[in-house]
């Protein structure tokens, strides 16, 4: 399997930390050079480890901020 390559490009926000010091992050990351994605996942300490997470266009990221924000009605 090909080595992975990333870059966090910016940090949009922290949602939670694990009481390991893991945290649950929004950021805008570029994957192998590609052109930067949002991408909601948990990251290690240092940001060399990472679990399972989701990335977004930001058309995507926009229809997620409606369909949050339908929730409350």
């Amino acid at each position: 399997m090909a080595e992975l390559k990333y870059e966090i490009k910016e940090n949009i926000g922290v949602l939670s930390e694990s009481p390991k010091g893991w945290t649950k992050e929004l950021n805008l990351v570029s994957w192998n050079g590609r052109e930067p994605k949002y991408d909601l996942r948990d990251w290690a300490p240092e940001k060399g480890k990472m679990g399972k997470g989701v990335t977004m266009t930001e058309e995507e990221l926009k229809e997620l901020k409606a369909v949050l924000q339908n929730m409350d009605k």
